[in-house]
């Protein structure tokens, strides 16, 4: 773990905070004093199952107590506590979070090596790391931290309680909203590949929008959001974004969109509300995913999606002697199909059917 918890409770407290009933058991008054995984968990820690997969079986764990449901409590090793609710994953979280609580915030103030200019309005309780840059007329709210060497371009807006943790750049004009938390390396307002072709040269076309977020959005480390063309690039709120997302000039996200790492969105695609893209998933430009749409890793999007669901593109992985004879076969469908369709016509004439005949 990355610091110690704060302090040990035992299992019968833990289920009085949890607010669920306490198990009947001499263990009910073991001290838990960690968190971990079910393959890794000893005596003093709390562990979780949610249901067999990825291999894990509850019988071998050595937790100290574990966090199911009600139908798995019975298939738990017989040392380990059950602590049964309706959601172990997120009573886990709850939990992890009473133990390692986030570190406090040091008081605000502004390194002496940053560079603030003289027309930013930094609200009080702002700040600001070592090395970082803040340009004109820049506005930060209450309780905005800007990490080392993070930059600001000129008239960016931060919200109350945002945090750049370092690194991060935020490029003219951009806006982010209230308790966002952007990962190391992200660059916000980049230019987006607008480019036009004259005479075999390519010519740059400017980029005149903006990136706007919402409130609560996650980014992750060295995603990159570029801005728009003339209108702006809308992350909406609560959206969460992994590490190394490319999104496009001109996107639009919805609210509560979750996108997995190595993920790319061309420009002028748009995603609805609470949609999930798996890690490598593509999106060609100028199409829309409606809301509820779930697009599965390693997919490409080349159409726009109107009725919510999952969805999956691409061959599953096989051995490579099979796929290169299937990717052979592939190639010969349109020829095939071609064969089938004379087959299907040189039988029609000449066995016609009864309604022909006549």
């Amino acid at each position: 773990m990355p610091r110690p918890s704060q302090y040990p409770m035992t299992v019968a407290a833990l289920a009085t905070r949890l607010a669920i009933p306490v198990p009947v058991s001499a263990s009910s008054e073991r001290e838990i004093s960690a968190v971990a995984s079910l393959a890794s968990a000893g005596i003093t820690d709390l562990a979780y199952f949610a249901g067999a997969r990825r291999g894990i079986d509850p019988t071998n764990t050595r937790a100290g107590a574990v966090l199911c449901r009600a139908e798995d409590a019975p298939r738990l090793n017989s040392q380990s506590v059950a602590l049964v609710v309706n959601n172990p994953q997120q009573a886990f979280v709850t939990v992890a979070e009473w133990f390692y609580p986030a570190a406090p915030h040091t008081a605000s103030g502004i390194d002496p090596t940053a560079k603030i200019h003289p027309t930013a309005q930094l609200a009080d309780d702002v700040r600001v790391g070592a090395f970082a840059v803040i340009g004109a007329d820049c506005v930060l709210g209450a309780g905005a931290v800007i990490g080392a060497g993070s930059v600001l371009g000129a008239r960016v807006e931060i919200g109350a309680a945002t945090e750049l943790i370092a690194r991060v750049t935020v490029l003219d004009d951009c806006v982010l909203g209230a308790r966002c938390l952007v990962q190391p390396g992200v660059v916000i307002g980049s230019d987006g590949f607008g480019l036009m072709n004259e005479a075999g040269r390519w010519l740059r076309i400017p980029q005149l929008g903006r990136v706007r977020i919402g409130d609560d959005v996650d980014i992750g480390a060295n995603t990159t959001i570029d801005r728009g063309a003339l209108d702006d690039t809308v992350i909406a709120d609560g959206v969460k974004l992994d590490n190394l997302i490319q999104i496009a000039h001109n996107v639009e996200i919805g609210a509560h969109s979750a996108i997995a790492g190595c993920a790319g969105l061309a420009g002028s695609s748009i995603v609805g509300k609470h949609c999930t893209l798996g890690g490598g998933v593509g999106l060609a430009g100028h199409l829309t995913l409606c809301d509820g749409v779930h697009v599965t890793g390693m997919s490409m999007v080349t159409r726009s999606i109107h009725q919510p669901g999952v969805y999956s593109a691409g061959t599953p992985l096989d051995t490579n002697e099979r796929w290169h004879k299937n990717a052979a076969r592939f190639k010969q469908l349109d020829r095939l199909a071609q064969r089938l369709q004379a087959v299907e016509q040189h039988l029609a004439t000449e066995f016609p059917s009864d309604e022909e005949a006549s």
